[in-house]
Order: structure tokens, then sequence, then C-alpha cells
């Protein structure tokens, strides 16, 4: 993908704000057919409000709908803000290049037949930028944007055809256009507004991060949903992400994709267990966005959060009339970890009374009061007592069927609580009731057609007051490692390259033959570890070069035999052993690198030789030059599904976690300030030991690329060395 322009950089932001609230408006290729798509954006220009001046340019025809056709750039009585290119490619770098010479701040390319169809198409996308000069280009390949908070349609979508489109505070930006009509045309039929609608599709110039950058400081933007195929420049889109976290408005990412592995060939557990797409889910947590499942989550999500209202804790109150409905919302947020808690004595009590002589029962939840379906001043007394009830974080109403016969007036009450309490609300519309579920948003209440949406709802505003990933960008005293070599380390060294970043490793000797591992087996225990030490295989168990609780009076024979066994399975005798310590009392674990387009990672997980069979990790981005924070490690520590087995699990011994703390932030600042020069990295098993006894790296995999020229001495910053 070719580079944005450099001549466009110091307009840049204002180009972006022109291109999406223009004053003028040329569409060239303008068709005088209504019916076709070239005739749609003159059209739509008209129908949805825009107030500034269009200019048709098509030199066959004298008007089109009212308005005077010109037929060329060059015949425009002004050089227009913004103009839609519908030509084809072949033609629409001509039409780009006279426009950048009129002065127009920013084209938008309709045409497709660029990148997306190979190296042909590749060399016309060039063609294209250059063609543009300082000009701002969206697209090619792309639909157009919606800016509905200003009545700007330049866009030839379908979707337009819809006669109101209600405008709200989510902004959608999406590198598919059609995607862009999809979600214009679900969120009008389920009464969802937008504020903005972008289709950047190939990305030649303006890509998904200008328009974050932009809508970050929209005031009329309040959430920003992404649909995702991939990031072209992840710098870019991080510093994009975490202005608009730091501005309050949450990113909502549906990536598609996820069956991408690329790890196949990967010289360690890590790269099997980190995988592209899990990158990109650490990359969202990094930047504090919260990533959609599906993509009716898409929707969910933002109408959710547009709300404004944020979820501080997870219990919830659902308000029913109808039992079976209140059942399906309590069993699924129970499966996500939400409690439904009964009303307290005082909202109990509270609840009785105003429903005196009707039947109630309110000593558990879904509270069921029966009225409130028929009556809309008891549902809104019932709302405003739960909500100031301390016993609840959010409330869940379900609108039964009831509300078909009354839908405004359930939806007036349901929206009169709103005021008290900056606690969420929602709604669950149990009947097929879509035009109810419509109202309901449109007056502000996020509602949903399935219980598991709900449920989905609660657990984005419960993220979204999640920290964005706190990391340090602090350098340490520098540590030398130019005596290591490049390429893959053996054990021995990838230890010792891991202790001066600050992580311990096991006791342990190196030794050339059975005579010398014999002596050196007798200062470290009754029973000891014998390894191959081998630049060459990576994989020790594999080839029998491994042996766990060798007694110490047998270490001689044992590593005969493991010689034997390592030269039939390997094709080579090793020349070099490790005898090490015996560490019987810690959890294993796993701590390594990973390395991708997106970004350097650091994983943690149980460990050992079942590693990628039990797969519970945890993937946390770290900065070039940084580190992870023991805040952020702690995070990933207690994110483990296994982290009870550290926490004293049925009395099991508690594990030093506080030393496992430190041991990732030591490993997480080396895979910062390596860098590039770091390929690989892993400490598999990681032994952590019971509380006060620290940590062992006990396995480890490097591979190291070749300094660069000037670099000195392989010198990088760094912890003090704690070897034990």
């Amino acid at each position: 993908m070719t580079a944005i322009h450099s001549t466009s950089a110091a307009t840049g932001p204002d180009r972006v704000a022109r291109l999406l609230n223009p004053r003028s408006v040329a569409i060239i290729g303008a068709s005088a057919d209504l019916n076709k798509t070239s005739g749609r954006p003159v059209t739509y220009l008209q129908k949805h409000g825009f107030q500034g001046r269009i200019y048709p340019v098509n030199p066959k025809v004298q008007s089109i709908a009212g308005l005077t056709c010109y037929p060329d750039v060059g015949a425009l009585p002004e050089a227009p803000d913004v103009a839609i290119v519908l030509l084809g490619a072949e033609r629409a770098h001509l039409a780009v290049r006279d426009l950048a010479q009129r002065g127009t701040s920013a084209a938008i390319i309709l045409a497709s037949g660029y990148a997306e169809t190979g190296p042909e198409g590749q060399a016309r996308q060039a063609q294209l930028l250059e063609a543009a000069g300082p000009m701002r280009l969206l697209g090619p390949n792309t639909i157009g944007l919606v800016n509905l908070t200003d009545h700007i349609t330049l866009s030839a979508s379908g979707a337009l055809e819809i006669d109101q489109l209600a405008r709200g505070s989510i902004a959608v930006v999406s590198q598919s256009g059609g995607i862009l009509g999809s979600l214009l045309s679900r969120g009008a039929a389920r009464g969802i507004g937008f504020s903005k609608l972008i289709s950047t599709s190939n990305e030649v110039d303006l890509d998904m991060a200008d328009f974050i950058d932009h809508l970050a400081d929209d005031d009329a933007t309040q959430v920003i949903a992404l649909y995702m195929e991939g990031v072209r420049d992840v710098a870019k889109f991080r510093a994009a992400a975490l202005k608009a976290a730091r501005a309050g408005k949450p990113l909502v990412v549906f990536k598609i994709g996820r069956s991408e592995s690329g790890a196949s060939a990967a010289a360690s557990h890590t790269g099997a267990l980190a995988g592209a797409d899990r990158m990109y889910d650490a990359l969202f947590r990094e930047v504090g966005a919260i990533r959609a499942g599906t993509f009716a989550d898409l929707l969910d999500i933002p109408a959710a959060l547009a709300s404004g209202r944020r979820l501080r804790g997870r219990r919830v109150a659902i308000l029913t009339s109808t039992g079976g409905a209140g059942t399906l919302v309590a069993d699924s947020l129970g499966v996500a970890g939400f409690e439904a808690p009964p009303p307290d004595a005082a909202t109990a009590q509270l609840l009785r009374e105003l429903q005196a002589g009707g039947p109630s029962v309110l000593d558990r939840n879904p509270i069921d009061v029966t009225l409130a379906g028929l009556q809309p001043d008891l549902l809104r007394a019932a709302i405003r007592a739960l909500l100031a009830s301390p016993t609840y974080d959010a409330v869940v109403v379900i609108v039964g069927s009831s509300a078909l016969a009354m839908p405004d007036l359930m939806a007036d009450a349901i929206h009169d609580c709103l005021p008290g309490s900056d606690k969420p609300v929602l709604a669950y519309v149990s009947p097929h009731a879509p035009e109810v579920a419509a109202l309901l948003n449109q007056r502000g209440v996020p509602a949903f057609a399935a219980p598991e949406s709900c449920t989905t709802a609660l657990v984005a505003l419960l993220d979204s007051g999640a920290n964005v990933q706190q990391v340090d960008d602090e350098a340490g005293a520098p540590v030398d490692i130019g005596d290591l070599p490049a390429g893959s380390l053996d054990e021995a060294e990838a230890k010792s390259l891991f202790a001066r970043f600050g992580v311990p490793g096991v006791r342990e000797v190196s030794v050339a033959d059975g005579d010398e591992a014999q002596r050196a087996a007798q200062s470290l225990g009754d029973k000891v570890v014998l390894k191959i030490r081998s630049r060459a295989i990576t994989h020790k168990t594999e080839v029998g070069g491994v042996a766990v609780a060798v007694p110490a009076d047998q270490v001689r024979q044992r590593l005969a035999a493991m010689r034997d066994e390592v030269r039939e399975k390997a094709g080579a005798a090793p020349n070099a052993y490790l005898v090490q310590e015996m560490v019987s009392s810690g959890t294993e674990l796993i701590l390594g690198m990973h390395r991708d387009a997106l970004g350097t990672a650091v994983l943690l997980g149980m460990g050992g030789v079942t590693a990628e069979l039990i797969n519970d990790t945890v993937l946390r981005m770290v900065p070039a030059g940084g580190a992870l924070t023991r805040e952020g490690a702690r995070a990933m520590v207690q994110a483990l599904k296994t982290y009870p087995l550290l926490d004293g699990y049925r009395g099991r011994p508690k594990a030093d976690v506080e030393a496992l703390i430190d041991a990732v932030v030591a490993f997480s600042r080396m895979a910062g300030h390596l860098g590039a020069r770091l390929e690989t990295a892993e400490i598999n098993p990681l032994f952590v030991l019971p509380e006060g006894k620290g940590v062992r790296a006990a396995d480890g995999v490097v591979v190291l690329a070749p300094a660069e020229t000037g670099e000195a001495s392989g010198s990088v910053p760094s912890a003090q060395p704690a070897f034990a």
C-alpha cells in the first residue's frame, strides 16, 4: 500500500474536516438517469437536505435534477470543496488530477478495479495517488460517506433511499463499502441514530485512523464503531485510538478474519499460542477498544454505550411482568458472571406498597410486578425504586406483549426514569415487536430483541470503564548483550539473557560428558534434571533430550542413554549438557513474547509440555523501548483462568505472585527494549515457587537477529540482574 503523500500532511486535518462538511460538492460523471448508481449522489444530496452548492459534471447533458451541468472540471464556477468521482478506474485519475489542479480539498473515488484486483490494479492506485498531489482521497472502491449531523450524503448507497435518517451520536468507520449501507439501514429500522458513516475501503490515502482521529474531536460523536479488515499503519491507529480513549469516546471494533493463524511454523510454543487474531485482541486491549463478537454486536454495543451510562458492578435488577422472559435474561446474565440478587428489604417493601392488593413475588430476582405491564405509572415507580436501591448497578426491564397496545406510554414511562439515576437501564422486548424496540431506542433506552444481546451490552458497559493498558516508557540501565551470537541461543545462553534483565534461573552446571555431569549432580540435590545443550534443537523433549528426577548417582548412565537416543532421533549426538537442580514445589507457567506487524506482545499462561493443550494464556502489547507496569502485569496474572492455583486454591500453598509480577515486568522490558533484535523469546516452564521463594526460569528459547551496523555492542536498557 502506497504511503500517504507528505505534501498534504500540513493541511491534512483541515482537509478531513472539509471532506466531512463541505460547502460545495462536484459530482464527476453524474448521470441524468436518476435510477442509475451515477445518478444517485445528486438525488440523495437534495433529498436529505444538503444546504451547499451542487455541481454535476457531465459533458453530454445540460442539467440534472434542476441543476446546471458542467462539461468538465475546468468549467466549474469555483473549486469545489469535495468531489465524488463516478468514473471508471481507467479514467478516474484524470478527473482527480484536474480537481487537484483546481484546488479541491478532497475527492471520493467510488470505482473498483484497483489494488483489490492485483498488480495491475495496484499500479492504477499508485497513479491515482500521484494525480491527487496535496488533495486528500477517500477510497477507491468506496461507497462514500454520510454526515447525518449536518445533512450531508456523499454516497451512492441504496440505503439512502430511506426517507428519514435518524441522527444520533454513533459514528461508523468501515473498510467495507457494503457494510456502511447495511448498518445505516439496520440502524434506521431499530431507531438507532448515527452521526457519521464513512467507508474507507482501499485506503490509498485517508485510512481508518485518520477518521478516528477526527471523530475524537467531533462534538456530535460519543461512540465510534469500526468494521475492520486490518490495520495498515499500526502506530497511526494506536495514536488515534488512544486519542479517542482520552476523549472518553469508546471504540467498538468488529474485526473479521478470526480464523487466521500464521503460527504453524513457530519456533516456540508462544508463536503457536499467540496467533494473528489474538494479537489484534491485545492491540484492542492496549488502546481500550471493545471487540464486538458478532456483527449484530456492532450495533448493540454502541447503542448501549451511546446512552453515556457506565456500569460499576455486576448486580442487575430484572423487572418483569412475564416470568419466562425474565428467566431468559437472568440465565444469560448468570452465564456471563452477573448477579441477580433479590431486593433488599426496603426496596421490596416499597414495591409491595406500589402494588398493594395485587399479586407480586418480591423475594427473588427477576422481580415480577405483574401489573407494571399494564400501568405505566406503576412501571415508572418500580423502575425508580430499583434504580435508587443500593442493591443494584443496572436495571433490565422486560417489555411484554402488553406494550403492543400502548407502545408510546410504555416507552415514555421507561424514558422518564432516566434523569433520576446514572445507572444503565436496558429493555428486552419479549414479543416480536421491532416497532416497540425502535421506539425505545429513539427515547434513549437501549432495546434488544434477544436476552443475550442484553448481556452483551452490559458486558460492554462494564468493560468501557476499564482503563487503557498502562505501560512504562522509561528506560533502565544499559545491559551489554554483545557476547551473545545471532541466531538461536542454547538454553544456558537464553537463561543468561533473562537473568541480565531480572528473571532468575534455576541453578545449573554446563558439562561435556558423564564424569563432569556426575560431579555436578552431587552439589544440586538427590535428584536432578539432565538436558542436552544445543542451539539447533529447540524442543528438546521431542528428541529425548530431557530427563527429569534423575537420581544423582545415576547421572552418568542416564547421560549415555540420552546421547544415544538424541543421536537416533536428531541425527547427531550433542556435545554439551546441562545438569540442573530439581524444582518440585512450584507451579509451571509459560512466559514468552510474540512479534508481528501489529507490534510486540508478551504472553503468560499455564506452561510445561501441555502449554498448547491447556491454552490458558493472556496476551498484552509492549511498547517499543518500554515495558508493562506492575499493574498491567498483575492484571495479566489475574486474568488467567487457572489463577486460583496461584492464589491458594482449596488449601494449596499460595504461590509467590509478587515475584511472578516482577518477572513479567522484567521480561516485557527485555522484549520492549531489544525490539527487532529479539525475534523469539520464551521461558517454559517458569516455576513460581511458594510465597516468598521467588520464581525460576527452568528452560528458555531465544532467537536473536544480527546486530545492526553501528549498534553499540548490543547494549540495551534493562533492570538490575537477579540471578539466584
